[in-house]
């Protein structure tokens, strides 16, 4: 769909964007309104200068207020990205001066900043002129506001204090011309302690170059796609084309014309007749073994047979007519690909072999309880008149209206309750302490995620994201547990706990972690790190409740003292500025470019190669490197 651009419709543009996708969405969509919207969503600031130069241009609608509020917004995502050169220029074309003029300062700009002065003289903007003067640390042109602007006094200060005698003298007369007078103004002034004062001039600023530095980010696959190779089609397709490329040009000259994208098909014409016989060319091209071939049907008996095996003496009390259709079991095995319908169904083999091509499960015995309790809870036995056996009936999850014959399934007892009440279950024994608990409620939750059949795309969705909440949590109790193993050793403790900070925990979680984080580090004199863990931590909207008051008075303190001192004392294998996932073995950050292998089920990386075909550490059953099709959640 990408490839060819058929991809249309507002509601897909829509879904794309609601699920975190305006990349995707932002290749198919050419008007400039919703274009420019979805640049801004996913960062792209040239898509976004080009929407925004085309509205101009339409200038429809508001008019001005229009072109004010998308320049606007585009410099405010811009800033976010530090790129400043765009900044400037949706300052520029909003007219927003006073924003333009402390642009110019924080990037060191000073002969714009002279310009902005100058312009802001042409407009008669006192304050403009006052903040440019004093951005430029020009003590004579703020002498010349303050008198233009009439603060008399003021001015004969500001000229005094700067050794402006000819100023000072000037608005002298002019005061005293007034009827005022000039004494008792420099009193407070004279009497202050001028040992320390100096002129203020502008901050140096830390970058002088084109845009601020940026983190690199890989390219998604979508960038760049029209220039990319298209891939080679079937070859009788290629063989049309090029009979159609050899044959003359005389022969489609009356010939109707078609395009590519066009989709409407007229499904009564006559030229559009389908074979009835080609049904058994479709089956042919899948052959998905002997579950999808059709049952012989039992020959009837002879009616000479029945009199015989009457006239004989037997009897028809022990002789029971076989069900029609397939079994229960058989059609759930047909009908699904899950490990837990085959279970249902009594296949467990089926299943075993499912789960270890799909997720790479080597270690069944951790699953053997969730296992036997999918193939329990499918069947129910109902007893049946004194003398008889008990029937077992078979629970299904679409009978809801009517039997559903051969497209039956069958009911599993794990739900997406269960799950959740083990999350749930995890977070506070995590809350309070108790780190092994709350790993052992984590392993049953990844244990269960196999074997519960989700109805909803939606729910499938929820399934995933706990199995990332799960293989977090793991590595978080198992860095903690690492933590206290490494007590003595300062520096390999420090690594450990910055690291510990960069598991994806609840908001909540993630204070103690940047907490015990911060004075790990302050205590090792890594205080470049400290500032860092206490900024997160201040940063963190549970931070502002009272019951954090202390907390947050800590960490403030933290912060000043590792900003006055502003060194590390041992060097760490640790860059907080670079993306980087935790090796789940040897607890060392694997960035962008290293060599990795993961576990196809839980998603653990690990660096060393060494642990390819072993048990992953994480959810201790599957095994790592394996490349397969991952988590079935569906039916």
């Amino acid at each position: 769909m990408v490839k060819h651009g058929r991809l249309c419709g507002c509601a897909i543009v829509a879904y794309l964007q609601s699920k975190d996708f305006p990349e995707v969405a932002l290749h198919f969509v050419r008007e400039p309104k919703t274009r420019f919207r979805l640049a801004l969503a996913c960062g792209n600031i040239d898509a976004a200068i080009e929407c925004a130069l085309t509205l101009e241009q339409q200038n429809t609608g508001d008019g001005d207020v229009n072109h004010r509020e998308i320049w606007g917004q585009l410099g405010s995502e811009a800033l976010r990205q530090g790129n400043h050169q765009v900044v400037e220029m949706s300052y520029q074309r909003t007219k927003d001066f006073d924003r333009l003029s402390f642009l110019y300062l924080i990037t060191g700009d000073t002969d714009k900043l002279r310009k902005m002065l100058k312009i802001s003289q042409m407009r008669d903007d006192i304050m403009g002129r006052y903040h440019n003067a004093l951005f430029l640390g020009d003590a004579e042109e703020r002498v010349k506001v303050l008198e233009d602007s009439g603060n008399m006094p003021l001015a004969y200060i500001s000229a005094t204090l700067h050794g402006l005698e000819d100023a000072a003298e000037r608005i002298k007369v002019a005061i005293e011309t007034n009827g005022g007078s000039v004494e008792g103004l420099l009193e407070t002034v004279s009497s202050a302690d001028k040992k320390g004062g100096r002129l203020l001039q502008p901050p140096t600023p830390i970058v002088r170059a084109t845009n601020w530095p940026k983190l690199e980010v890989a390219k998604t696959t979508l960038e760049d796609f029209d220039n990319t190779e298209p891939q080679e089609e079937d070859t009788t397709e290629k063989d049309n084309q090029d009979a159609f490329a050899a044959a003359p040009i005389d022969e489609f000259a009356d010939a109707p014309t078609s395009t590519a994208n066009d989709l409407s098909f007229n499904f009564q014409s006559e030229s559009l007749d389908v074979d009835e016989g080609d049904e058994g060319d479709w089956e042919e091209d899948f052959e998905f073994g002997s579950d999808d071939e059709e049952e012989e049907p039992a020959p009837k008996p002879k009616i000479d047979d029945v009199s015989n095996f009457t006239e004989s003496g037997g009897a028809f009390g022990g002789f029971t007519l076989p069900k029609s259709g397939r079994p229960p079991a058989a059609c759930w095995a047909v009908n699904s690909s899950h490990a837990a319908v085959h279970i249902a169904g009594g296949g467990a083999s089926r299943a075993l072999q499912l789960l270890n091509r799909q997720i790479a499960v080597s270690d069944f015995s951790k699953l053997r309880g969730a296992m036997i309790g999918s193939y329990l809870g499918s069947m129910t036995s109902m007893p049946g008149v004194p003398g008889s056996p008990s029937m077992s009936v078979p629970l299904l999850q679409n009978d809801l209206n009517a039997h559903p014959g051969e497209g039956s399934l069958p009911r599993t007892p794990l739900k997406m309750k269960d799950l959740v009440a083990g999350i749930r279950s995890g977070y506070r024994f995590f809350q309070k302490g108790n780190f092994n608990d709350s790993r052992t409620a984590f392993a049953s939750v990844l244990v269960d995620i196999p074997l519960v059949v989700t109805e909803t795309r939606a729910e499938a969705n929820e399934v995933k994201e706990m199995l990332e909440i799960c293989r977090e949590y793991i590595t978080a109790i198992r860095l903690k547990a690492a933590m206290a193993d490494n007590a003595k050793n300062p520096i390999r403790l420090t690594e450990l706990s910055a690291y510990f900070t960069h598991c994806n925990l609840q908001p909540s979680h993630l204070l103690l972690a940047l907490r015990t984080a911060m004075g790990t580090a302050f205590k090792t004199s890594n205080f470049i790190c400290a500032a860092s863990f206490s900024r997160r931590l201040l940063e963190l909207p549970d931070m502002s409740s009272e019951k954090n008051a202390q907390l947050r008075v800590k960490a403030t303190k933290v912060l000043q003292k590792s900003e006055q001192n502003a060194r590390n004392e041992h060097k760490l294998n640790y860059n907080e500025s670079a993306s980087f996932s935790i090796d789940c073995k040897d607890f060392i950050p694997i960035y962008g470019g290293d060599t990795s292998i993961k576990c196809s089920y839980c998603g653990s990386v690990y660096a060393d190669e060494e642990m390819k075909n072993k048990v992953c550490l994480t959810c201790t059953f599957t095994s790592v490197g394996v490349q397969t099709i991952g988590l079935v959640t569906g039916s």
